[in-house]
């Protein structure tokens, strides 16, 4: 669904291979190969089915996946076309880590500490994502 507050923006988290420089051709092609094989429609199916995610890549046959990632995928391709998905706080893509754990744990005190309201749970979370 939409993040809250828009029509079409969804959220997004990455996994992210990273690989070194390095030196050699052979090293070079290895790297080259590994990202090709990453990204090869089969293995993208395979690994996103197993994961329950859907491919981060155009051109992956859908037709295992359950109705909810074929509309996850029609969906998000929709808000890339729109140049509107919002990166992910809980997934560290959004703000700078320490914004990102003083936002969790504003989060967490609110729910484990009965004295803090919601005024004060709303001010210390947006001093939390001021946090460089």
């Amino acid at each position: 669904m939409a993040a809250p507050g828009t029509a079409k923006s969804f959220s997004f988290n990455i996994d992210s291979f990273a690989m070194f420089q390095v030196k050699g051709a052979d090293k070079i092609k290895a790297q080259k190969d590994l990202a090709s094989a990453i990204m090869a429609p089969a293995f993208q199916e395979t690994f996103n089915l197993s994961k329950g995610s859907i491919p981060v890549r155009a051109g992956v046959a859908l037709d295992k996946f359950d109705d909810c990632a074929k509309l996850d995928f029609a969906d998000f391709a929709d808000s890339a076309k729109a140049a509107s998905p919002l990166p992910s706080v809980a997934h560290g893509i959004a703000v700078p880590a320490a914004a990102e754990c003083a936002m969790k744990d504003v989060v967490s005190q609110f729910w484990n500490v009965d004295k803090m309201t919601t005024k004060e749970a709303m001010n210390k979370l947006v001093a939390a994502a001021r946090t460089r």
